[in-house]
Parts: C-alpha cells; structure tokens; sequence
C-alpha cells in the first residue's frame, strides 16, 4: 500500500472519530434485544455452523469455511455454503452453485463464495438475511448442515456451533490499537462478544506460533481454543489450471497482484521460498477490476521486465474474466490451504458439538 494509500485511510479514520461511540452504543443494544428475546432467533430444519469473527477482513474465514466444509462431504454429510457475498453487484438471494454448475459471474456473487463453490463442489448461495437464504437452499436441496461464512454477527438464525477465527498478528498488536471498534478501528464488536462463541481459532498463517496478550487471556478462558496455519500447496497456471511446484518459480522475477485485506502475508510465502516480489501492485480488498486496471497490471508487468504475474486465488476468480486482455502474459495463483494443527481434536469437538459422533 503506498504512503498516499496510508494517509488517506487514516485521515477518513481520523475524520470518522465521532462516531466511533455511536457505532458502540448501536452494538450493545442490538446484542441487549437478542439476550431480551425481543430480537428472536429463528432455527432452520438443518444444523447450522457458524465461521466468523471480531474483525473486518483478513483472519482467514473462507479458507476455514472451504476446510470444513470439505470435511463435512468427505464424513458424507449433504452441506451448503451460505455467505452475505460481500461485494457482490446483484442483491437478495442468489443461488451460485448447485454443486456441479456456477450460476452467473463473479461480479453477481463475490469473490469469496464464488471461489469457494470452485473448491468445495458443494450448493452455494449468497443472501443478505441468513434465514431467507438458508430456507430457500432447503428448498431445493436436501441437506444436513448449514456453513455460514461470515455468520458471527448475523443473529437472527440459530447456530449449533458459533466458531471465531482470529488472525494472530492482530491479536499481538497494542491493546489500545487492538481494541478500537468501527470505524476507526477494525473490530466489529469488543471481546466481550467472544461469550458468545463456542470455539476460537488463532490462525498464525506463516507465522510462528506466540502467546496470547495477558490483557486477552480472560476473553480467551473456558473456550476451545485451537490453532491453525497457512501451508501453501502450489502455484496454479489460472487459463491451464495446472498446479506447478513452487521451487519452479524460484529466483524468478515476477510481478506480485494482490487484492485481498491483508496482502502481507500473500508476499510472505512469495520471499520464503525464494519467490522475487519486489515489484508489486496491491488493491484494496474484494478489488472489482476493470480495464483500467488491467492496463495498470499489463504496463507494470512489462515495465518491470517479470517472467509472469503471480497473484491470490480469490484475485484469480476475478482475473479470469480478463483472459482476452491478458492472454500475453502468463498468471498464476497461489494455491494455499488452512490446515489445524491438532485436526484431530477439532473433529472430534465439532462433530461432539453437532452430535454427529456416529460418522466415521
């Protein structure tokens, strides 16, 4: 991100201050109507599993949606996927997948949801209100499990599991920087909120594993706390859709693009196994591209004299529609997966949980 990038987020931060404690009043009442049952929670004919978290962008949902997920098809259960399809161009229910086929662009269901029908080959579906898209999904399938992607702070429906994921590096930061709700900060809601969840996942990407602040360890006690990292599987040739080893692009100079909350961690793998990034064009995040940008990638590219342009999965979804503009020039994505580090104990909680013990 450059300086002007950076001085222009703080000073809109900056300028929003004031309504920083509206902003605070406004989530406490709404949580003190669920607790009253003036807001009701309605439950749906399927278990539900919530992923999400306290923070705007970058923890690692999706990643952990696609693993779950995955792992509810592979135990034979019938799972859908249902997101809010952040950045999307369509409104209400929108179906994006029904397990083999993809219904519209990416444009009309978001990056993330659309990346994750790709993945999982599971019913997908994006929709604002979580108990309108979860009947209409029951409607047209039958299924045993509902995986909402971004859930934790949509309460109108009723989880039987409510599980936040946290980026590590942000739990790490100064408490007074840490804390700061919207919108000039980037928590959602305090950790107060985490009373609420029945598991939490520290995901420490490529970094190596630290302790939690003292200040955090009292919202921290008497939850399932489970770790979880980034191990990147490859780098895949996005118009041939072959996956490459990534010692095959070491030392090689490549253009870095990315357009995802926190890219650092993108460009972190890149210099780990010796992938030179030095030229880079960062986005801001869930970036819709359009032919300016393009441009932009095409004359950095040959500018900078790169082999190829490397980029993230949930930017190739969206490059791809690109093909045409972009066919000199050979793209890539990296290809990682989220894995936990005692899977084993996680199974069995989750599975414990939703009283699923009898699957093999």
């Amino acid at each position: 991100m450059s300086f002007l990038s950076i001085y222009f987020e703080l000073t809109i931060r900056f300028l929003l201050y004031p309504l920083t404690p509206i902003y605070k009043l406004a989530v406490m009442a709404r949580n003190i109507l669920f607790a009253k049952g003036i807001l009701k929670i309605e439950k749906v004919n399927s278990k539900v599993v919530s992923i999400g978290n306290l923070t705007i962008g970058g923890s690692g949902k999706t990643p952990l949606s696609i693993y779950v997920a995955k792992l509810f098809k592979e135990k034979g259960l019938n799972v859908a996927i249902l997101s809010r399809g952040y950045g999307r161009k369509t409104k209400g229910f929108h179906l994006v997948s029904d397990g083999n086929k993809i219904y519209g662009s990416v444009n009309e269901t978001g990056d993330e949801i659309y990346m994750t029908a790709i993945e999982c080959k599971v019913p997908c579906a994006v929709s604002e209100s979580r108990i309108e898209g979860a009947k209409k999904l029951l409607s047209k399938f039958k299924l045993d499990l509902i995986l909402l992607d971004d859930g934790f702070q949509h309460r109108y429906i009723y989880r039987d599991v409510d599980i936040v994921i946290f980026d590590q590096n942000f739990l790490i930061k100064s408490g007074s920087i840490r804390q700061q709700l919207l919108p000039t900060g980037d928590m959602r809601e305090s950790f107060k909120a985490l009373k609420r969840a029945d598991a939490i996942i520290i995901n420490r990407k490529f970094s190596n594993k630290m302790s939690l602040p003292i200040d955090l360890i009292p919202y921290f006690e008497n939850k399932k706390i489970f770790d979880a990292h980034y191990e990147a599987i490859g780098i895949v040739d996005i118009k041939k859709q072959v996956c490459y080893d990534l010692q095959d692009f070491h030392m090689q100079n490549s253009l870095a693009v990315s357009g995802i909350a926190n890219p650092e961690s993108f460009f972190e793998i890149l210099e780990n196994n010796n992938i030179t990034c030095s030229n880079k064009l960062i986005f801001r995040d869930h970036k819709s591209y359009n032919i300016k940008e393009i441009q932009k990638i095409r004359k950095k590219f040959y500018d900078t004299n790169s082999m190829c342009v490397l980029t993230t999965e949930k930017d190739a979804v969206k490059l791809k529609d690109f093909n045409k503009e972009l066919d000199d020039i050979p793209i890539y994505y990296l290809k990682i997966e989220i894995k936990l580090d005692e899977k084993e104990n996680f199974e069995k909680f989750l599975f414990d949980k939703l009283k699923l013990n009898n699957l093999n």
